[in-house]
């Protein structure tokens, strides 16, 4: 695909008005997740724990809600200028001009598919941009740390829990 000079610069001043509004929008420093980041988060943990969540679906919610929980902790903890990296990252993911350019979801993150959501985060994980590619990567880290974070997913993976009496 040939892009123009002038679709280039057209992209290039849309996406620097994108991140400006993420950045004046996500500038209030370490804070609790929103309702919209949630809800994002969640979207993005059900499709990444698609094959280890249950089918039920009040318990499926029950564990994504807990995993979203932990991310929420994970994030928490994290450096300020990481935080707002993520904060970034969330508030693009939240705007939804940049949710369908940037990652082809265009319902809301309640209304989108596991399938939409697992294609936008396996485009991006192989997508040729490092930015896209460190971007799936936070969230694949994020998701799957808060879930193995839980003492109850360890069974799954026959881990017996961090050795205990050496302290």
């Amino acid at each position: 695909m040939i892009v123009s000079r002038r679709r280039f610069i057209q992209t290039g001043l849309a996406g620097s008005v994108l991140l400006s509004c993420a950045g004046w929008l996500n500038a209030a420093g370490p804070r609790a997740l929103s309702a919209g980041e949630r809800e994002m988060l969640a979207a993005v943990v059900n499709a990444m724990l698609d094959g280890v969540l249950p089918k039920d679906h009040p318990e499926r919610l029950r564990l994504v809600a807990l995993t979203v929980d932990g991310v929420a902790t994970a994030v928490s903890g994290l450096s300020a200028a990481t935080q707002k990296e993520l904060g970034e990252l969330f508030g693009l993911l939240l705007m939804a001009p940049a949710r369908l350019l940037l990652a082809g979801v265009s319902k809301p993150w309640r209304e989108a598919s596991v399938g939409e959501v697992s294609e936008f985060l396996e485009s991006w994980r192989a997508s040729r941009l490092r930015l896209l590619q460190s971007a799936y990567g936070a969230l694949h880290d994020l998701s799957f740390g808060a879930w193995y974070g839980r003492p109850d997913s360890w069974p799954a993976i026959a881990y017996p829990g961090p050795p205990r009496g050496y302290f």
